[in-house]
């Protein structure tokens, strides 16, 4: 039972992992061994823009959660993994690559970690949200 207890209270490290998420999406196109021949040259260009608007916006929502936590917050974290994993297929790098796997794992780790978040605080009322970090 302890587990579960574990589980059902926001820590302020689980938005430390949010931010480092952000981080890594930031990153992940010069982590894949992805090249420039994979994807188009005036393509690639397009999802890097993606992948750097994605990450610092994942790093952003993470950072506005440990500092005033709000729902809002999280439900825009699962919009922004959701999107990150249709990204391969939106902007044509589905077929071949290593970015499009860290762009799916990336994605699901974000989708996850914000919908627990989510359901952690789902029954705290705005005074609680507040209390967040403190």
């Amino acid at each position: 039972m302890s587990d579960f207890r574990f589980l059902g209270i926001h820590r302020t490290w689980e938005d430390w992992c949010g931010m480092l998420l952000g981080v890594l999406i930031v990153l992940s196109p010069w982590l894949s061994t992805q090249s420039g021949q994979e994807t188009g040259g005036g393509e690639r260009s397009y999802v890097i823009l993606n992948t750097l608007t994605i990450g610092i916006l994942v790093f952003g929502l993470a950072q506005l959660e440990y500092v005033a936590l709000q729902r809002w917050e999280q439900v825009a974290e699962v919009a922004a993994g959701l999107w990150l994993i249709a990204s391969p297929y939106m902007f044509g790098y589905s077929g071949e690559g290593a970015l499009r796997f860290w762009h799916s794992i990336l994605g699901g780790f974000v989708v996850l970690l914000a919908a627990l978040q989510l359901w952690q605080d789902w029954d705290m009322n705005d005074q609680d949200l507040l209390k967040h970090g403190q």
